[in-house]
């Protein structure tokens, strides 16, 4: 997502099963590089995942709360 992925906008390079395209290749960004998951982050299953990014995402949005 060259322009960058907005908070909320699922990114292009993610497969139906949740895989990153870009995973172990150059052209993986540097976000992407750096990130570190955790149980903090991930907590016990895919869908706490999915609501801890999202509050991640919404608590980090330029203008957010």
């Amino acid at each position: 997502m060259p322009d960058g992925k907005p908070a909320g906008v699922r990114c292009a390079q993610l497969t139906p099963e949740n895989l990153c395209l870009l995973f172990e290749t150059p052209l993986r960004p540097a976000v992407c590089l750096s990130l570190r998951p955790g149980a903090a982050m991930c907590g016990g299953s895919a869908g706490e995942a999915m609501e801890r990014l999202a509050t991640m995402e919404r608590e980090t949005e330029p203008g957010g709360s």
